[in-house]
């Protein structure tokens, strides 16, 4: 096996994760309707999650942990997806904001301000701001 190939078995494995994660938030009322299909697949698209890990991965999403990234901005782009999904799924509610919280505790943030870095996440997205302002505004707000 090549490092190139370790290289990319290891970022696909973290792209599954990170979309199982998401499956797992889009899941927790019990369904995927057709607005979340469409953004799962978009993302999948994006994440290069192929049909048969796409149909194993809705199948058994709890399998996959939530890998945290090394770097504040791919933790932020994980943040941004995830409360995406929760704006998609429009279940902004306090079972799916808990849930939220404790991915974005899984991705590495912080438990003390967790909360806060959600509330401001889902009032960012639901304004409709693009993932570089959402970055930006989040870091401002941790400075």
């Amino acid at each position: 096996m090549s490092f190139s190939d370790l290289f990319d078995s290891g970022f696909k494995k973290r792209n599954e994760d990170h979309f199982a994660a998401i499956v797992r938030v889009a899941m927790d009322d019990g369904i995927i309707t057709e607005e979340e299909k469409a953004f799962l697949d978009r993302l999948a698209r994006r994440l290069d999650i192929g049909e048969n890990d796409y149909t194993t991965i809705l199948k058994d999403y709890k399998s996959h942990p939530i890998n945290p990234p090394t770097s504040y901005d791919n933790r932020l782009e994980r943040l941004y997806d995830l409360s995406r999904m929760v704006y998609v799924d429009h279940i902004k509610g306090d079972h799916e904001e808990i849930v939220l919280r404790k991915i974005a505790v899984g991705l590495g943030f912080s438990s003390e301000n967790v909360k806060y870095v959600v509330d401001k996440a889902l009032t960012l997205v639901s304004n409709g701001v693009d993932l570089d302002t959402f970055t930006e505004e989040i870091k401002t707000m941790n400075r």
